[in-house]
């Protein structure tokens, strides 16, 4: 049973700096695809940064440059490392893992529709 678990949210004040991780168990890691995404109230869930398992990463163009997604395979824990954060970065952020053989590479925008995701971690941006 795949089981994926946030932490590292809270508040922040713009121009600052969190790192969220996800812990994940029940799947092979070397087979599945990870990602984040995110959804502010009366918003449609984002996705914001996925990585495969190749390494390779892409992201929405409203964090690139300022987010980076990685991954520690011997850990099975993934990060999302978030500076120069924004208000508009406010929203409960989810980690999301499906497996490669269904995703297609490069596509941060399908990190939403993954098959399995967390219960989420809220980040609180203050101007």
């Amino acid at each position: 049973q795949v089981r994926l678990v946030e932490s590292g949210g809270g508040s922040v004040q713009s121009g600052g700096s969190l790192r969220l991780s996800c812990v994940g168990s029940g799947f092979n890691p070397r087979t599945y695809c990870m990602g984040w995404f995110r959804q502010a109230p009366g918003k449609e869930r984002e996705g914001v940064a996925v990585i495969d398992n190749f390494a390779d990463t892409s992201y929405s163009d409203s964090v690139k440059g300022r987010f980076t997604i990685s991954q520690d395979n011997t850990k099975r824990t993934l990060y999302l490392q978030m500076d120069s954060v924004k208000p508009e970065d406010t929203a409960k952020y989810y980690c999301a893992a499906e497996k490669c053989e269904y995703f297609s590479a490069g596509d941060y925008s399908l990190a939403p529709k993954f098959a399995y995701r967390g219960q989420g971690t809220q980040v609180t941006v203050s101007a």
